[in-house]
């Protein structure tokens, strides 16, 4: 077989695995899933009318086109955690320690856990986005090539913070380390334009909202689905992702390389 056709071989088999552990125990997806479904439950039905009153809507339909952008890509850095986790075990319990004496192509066993978490992060918006289309979420403004647009933008971010995660969870001494180490994925999103504003945040902290990953991804979205101003977002979005998917690649090949102690 050629070096391509045995990669592709090695990376569909571990990605299988990878599915197969997902459906075996899906109390950590769903366990997950419940930050970013919580929140939309508690923003939307409780702090609702007045938050919409804060960014100048009339009741809080305004508030939900506003926040669930935000809460998809938010959904995003949860689910990304179980990837984390899902690394570090296999790090601790020796399968990766197994996979490098195999004779299977190297790359596989990662590109197994990336492409089954990019996956399972894309199902997980969907479900998330069902929820809010419940709650009263409409995108009317939004064409079929918008539409095609937002799907690719939330796999390129699933992507790039996958890889990331991939990181962490190699690097993490157990599980519960690497959901710790991984928690900034989804804190983020709430330091972000996810919930408010950034105009609207104390002057000292717009910078820490408006220059991150998570706010030009977040207004990107919001352009697609809802018709407002991208800017440039658009490219700062796709920036961001490139960089990060690139950092997390190689900050995860070099700890895969490494000789075991």
């Amino acid at each position: 077989m050629s070096s391509l056709s045995l990669a592709v071989r090695d990376s569909s088999t571990m990605l299988r695995r990878n599915l197969l552990h997902a459906r075996r125990y899906p109390s950590l997806t769903l366990n997950l899933l419940l930050t970013p479904v919580m929140l939309l439950l508690l923003f939307v039905y409780i702090f609702g009318d007045t938050m919409s009153a804060g960014i100048g809507g009339g009741d809080r339909s305004a508030y939900i086109a506003y926040i669930v952008p935000g809460i998809l890509l938010m959904t995003i850095g949860s689910t990304v955690v179980g990837t984390a986790v899902s690394v570090s075990t296999d790090m601790n319990e020796g399968i990766i320690a197994r996979f490098r004496t195999m004779a299977i192509h190297r790359g596989s066993v990662l590109f197994g856990h990336v492409a089954g978490s990019v996956l399972q992060a894309v199902i997980s918006v969907v479900l998330v986005g069902a929820v809010g289309v419940a709650m009263g979420f409409r995108s009317t403004a939004a064409t079929p090539l918008e539409w095609i647009a937002a799907l690719g933008l939330l796999a390129l971010v699933s992507l790039a913070f996958t890889w990331i995660a991939v990181g962490m969870g190699m690097g993490s001494p157990n599980a519960e380390a690497a959901s710790n180490n991984a928690m900034p994925l989804i804190l983020l999103p709430l330091i972000s334009s996810a919930f408010t504003p950034v105009d609207s945040m104390p002057g000292w902290f717009q910078p820490i909202a408006e220059y991150q990953p998570f706010t030009p991804a977040i207004e990107t979205l919001r352009g697609l689905l809802l018709g407002t101003e991208i800017g440039n977002n658009g490219w700062l979005t796709i920036g961001w992702c490139l960089a990060l998917a690139v950092l997390g690649y190689r900050w995860s090949k070099a700890q895969f390389d490494r000789d075991p102690k």
